[in-house]
């Protein structure tokens, strides 16, 4: 690879380019999702098309399609970052209570951004913290502050939660919601109207920051393996392990009935299943990127995305795709309403998608890095 390229794949010191990689790949989907070209795939009379479509939306409740997986690659590559994150800050001089101090800050804001979002929506006051930066400002602060406990330690934190809240799901007492696996009848569903103080809450729990704080942990012991002096191969070989088993506990636990898999109550076994692929799909971009120097531009149009992840998933939810719509939407129908009405509105949110792309770009050029 040439030095231009070099340069093109690390803007800023003390990166991994997989890990912006990744989390570049991850805000891309939800810039495709912000679109709203997914759901209109299932609209296309082709077979592959209505597959894909499918796979692009979660699933309905037991079971995992791939849109399953982009929240926990979202909360995983939170807590990949963190250890490199305090070693620049370290670098760059700031004491540990600075670093502290930081990342309380950056808790509060993912919290306040994230119930913000709400508003916006329901155009009220509203509790609600089903969404990812909500659930973020709690997984982000506990893996920022056992990140140097041991490996050991960590793992076991984690198991120890997910037992906690699988055993609080599966004997909590209160008449109408000890159903555990079953949809608005169990804990999570009780949690939710007692918060937000309504008789049927979103099918969302709340209480799912419990069992996600996994994914931010074992993110952490990723970021400080791919810190770590081993080998490229040593870090890939203890990737594969952890992630295979982790699919294997998640799989099992479904498939012989014990906890099945399902996203909307983020059981055991989805947080298992979920966090296996998760850590695959990292153990894969590192190859290709990191190791075999592979796709180099392809990388960069991706990692321009994650530049600005949290600034751009705010953007995303305000609005912002339908104002870019109102802008390109006339001009796809004066060049294409001959294609049809499914065709403009595909074009439309391809449209909105690369506009989303090109402010991502705009900021990456100006090195405008928004911060929280």
């Amino acid at each position: 690879m040439n030095s231009e390229s070099q340069t093109r794949l690390s803007p800023l010191p003390g990166r991994v380019t997989s890990v912006d990689f990744f989390r570049g790949f991850t805000m891309f989907l939800l810039a495709g999702e912000a679109s709203h070209l997914f759901g209109k795939l299932q609209k296309i009379d082709n077979g592959f098309f209505q597959f894909l479509g499918t796979q692009l939306e979660h699933h309905e409740w037991n079971g995992l399609h791939f849109w399953d997986l982009i929240q926990p690659f979202f909360m995983f590559i939170v807590g990949v970052a963190i250890p490199f994150a305090v070693a620049n800050r370290i670098k760059k001089g700031d004491s540990l209570s600075e670093i502290n101090r930081h990342a309380l800050k950056r808790s509060f804001l993912l919290l306040f951004f994230g119930w913000a979002l709400y508003f916006i929506e329901a155009d009220h006051l509203v509790f609600r913290l089903q969404n990812v930066l909500a659930q973020l400002s709690v997984t982000y602060l506990v893996a920022f502050l056992i990140r140097n406990k041991s490996f050991a330690f960590q793992l076991l934190f984690t198991l120890i939660l997910l037992l906690l809240i699988d055993l609080a799901y599966r004997f909590f007492p209160v008449a109408g919601f000890n159903q555990p696996w079953a949809p608005y009848q169990n804990l999570g569903a009780w949690f939710n109207n007692t918060i937000e103080g309504v008789d049927k809450a979103s099918i969302w729990a709340t209480l799912n920051f419990v069992s996600t704080t996994a994914h931010t942990v074992w993110g952490v012991l990723c970021g400080r393996l791919l810190m770590s002096e081993k080998s490229a191969k040593e870090k890939m070989t203890l990737m594969i392990v952890a992630g295979v088993s982790a699919l294997v506990i998640g799989y099992a636990l479904d498939l012989f009935h014990i906890t099945p898999i399902i996203k909307k109550i983020a059981t055991a076994s989805f947080v298992f299943a979920s966090g296996g692929w998760t850590i695959l799909a990292l153990c894969l971009c590192y190859w290709l990127i990191d190791v075999k120097k592979l796709f180099p531009r392809l990388a960069w149009f991706f990692i321009v995305v994650g530049m600005n992840s949290i600034f751009i998933y705010i953007f995303f939810h305000i609005g912002s795709g339908d104002l870019i719509e109102k802008m390109i939407g006339p001009f796809v129908k004066l060049f294409f309403s001959w294609q049809g009405e499914l065709a403009v509105s595909l074009l439309t949110s391809l449209g909105v998608w690369a506009g989303f792309w090109y402010v991502c770009y705009w900021l990456y050029q100006k090195k405008i890095f928004i911060k929280i």
